[in-house]
């Protein structure tokens, strides 16, 4: 059933809405995703851990959801910002509706609200602290109290919140075979990807390039994962800020000492460039979509990327040893990495896509070119 619902910015404006999904309140960093298509695997992405999502694309929830669109395992977003609800979805694929998953997932939605307005007020101001609330369970002025209260992603660690509480082995491949009539032989020296966050067809398109991969929770220390001999180390996505993550930073530096192969993304990208000496810095409103285009410095070829970020590396403090190879053509920002004296490298964008554009999935190619080199020693 519908409710009143509303969205409290933390400057004291207010926005009513229809709210759906559970009926509750809840805090977060509100951003906004230019995504056309792609809603389920956007709303369960970990890197949006403690954000509330306004999509402005105008109809969410047309094709329902299914059981294998899934980024992990349950909604990771604080909130859902919508203009208009599609209750009733129209899919073959769809098992249920998205109110039934927020509802299971315990996640509030609201829509009837003219997203262009709020898109323009967070380009204009950069991404808002907010409340999302039902008017049942929270009043206007206790709403603004709470978004004001909120503290802000700057400085705080999630990825150690969304991470794996347990070591597995992933063996899934790509859609539409998933290796599951010609599995991959096991791999006596997997690559070893640290869960900051990670997405699952990430850990596919892995498993396609590289073969066998051992998820790890983002504080294994290295002395653990050396044991392993591992042919690779990949560095997931994941929420929050990097520079709080200093158990993964000196991880890192041990690795890049060990001229194993890396391979990060997103997150992962920011850590690899902490490790490597540079700085970060927290963006103003971020890039969330599947729209982005990038440049490739060495070849000026164009690709058309997903992006999910609100963090970045500052391109300025890159010491002599990392070069870039990608830049933004929306703001110039930084988007991707190479190290010159050891085999590293890492992208800000989401060449797995999952939602978006696949045109950038060579990345996992060089990565696997990478670690087969490596294993030859």
């Amino acid at each position: 059933m519908p409710f009143k619902a509303i969205l409290a910015f933390e400057d004291g404006s207010i926005f009513h809405a229809k709210g759906f999904g559970k009926e509750k309140f809840d805090v977060g960093e509100l951003v906004f995703n230019t995504s056309m298509t792609g809603y389920q695997e956007i709303i369960t992405d970990p890197s949006y851990k403690k954000q509330i999502i306004t999509f402005t694309h105008p109809h969410i929830g047309n094709t329902g959801i299914n059981s294998e669109d899934n980024e992990s395992k349950k909604i990771h977003a604080s909130g859902i910002v919508v203009k208009n609800f599609c209750e009733k979805p129209s899919n073959c694929r769809s098992t249920s509706t998205l109110e039934e998953f927020l509802i299971k997932n315990e996640i509030i939605a609201i829509s009837n609200i003219d997203t262009r307005e709020i898109t323009s007020i967070l380009r204009e101001k950069g991404a808002m602290n907010c409340c999302i609330g039902a008017l049942s369970k929270i009043s206007e002025k206790d709403a603004i109290v709470a978004a004001k209260e909120f503290s802000g992603l700057k400085g705080m660690d999630l990825a150690k919140v969304v991470s794996t509480d347990s070591d597995y082995i992933w063996n899934e491949g790509i859609w539409p075979n998933n290796n599951i009539y010609f599995p991959l032989e096991k791999d006596i020296n997997p690559v070893i990807a640290y869960d900051f966050g990670i997405k699952e067809n990430i850990l596919r398109l892995l498993n396609e390039h590289v073969g066998e991969v051992k998820v790890v929770n983002a504080e294994t220390p290295y002395e653990e994962i050396i044991k392993l001999s591992p042919k690779g180390i990949f560095l997931s996505n994941g929420p929050g800020d990097p520079e709080p993550c200093e158990y993964a930073i000196r991880n890192i530096k041990k690795f890049l000492k060990d001229q194993i192969p890396i391979f990060g993304i997103c997150l992962g990208h920011q850590l690899l460039a902490l490790a490597g000496d540079a700085n970060t810095y927290k963006m103003k409103f971020g890039h969330h979509g599947a729209n982005h285009p990038v440049q490739d410095i060495e070849t000026k070829e164009v690709y058309i990327t997903s992006q999910n970020h609100g963090f970045a590396v500052d391109p300025k403090t890159l010491p002599s040893n990392i070069k870039i190879t990608h830049i933004s053509l929306f703001d110039k920002s930084l988007q991707g990495i190479e190290f010159t004296d050891t085999p590293a490298f890492s992208f800000q964008g989401h060449p797995e896509a999952s939602p978006g554009p696949q045109e950038i999935q060579k990345l996992f190619r060089k990565f696997s070119m990478m670690v087969k080199e490596y294993a030859k020693t």
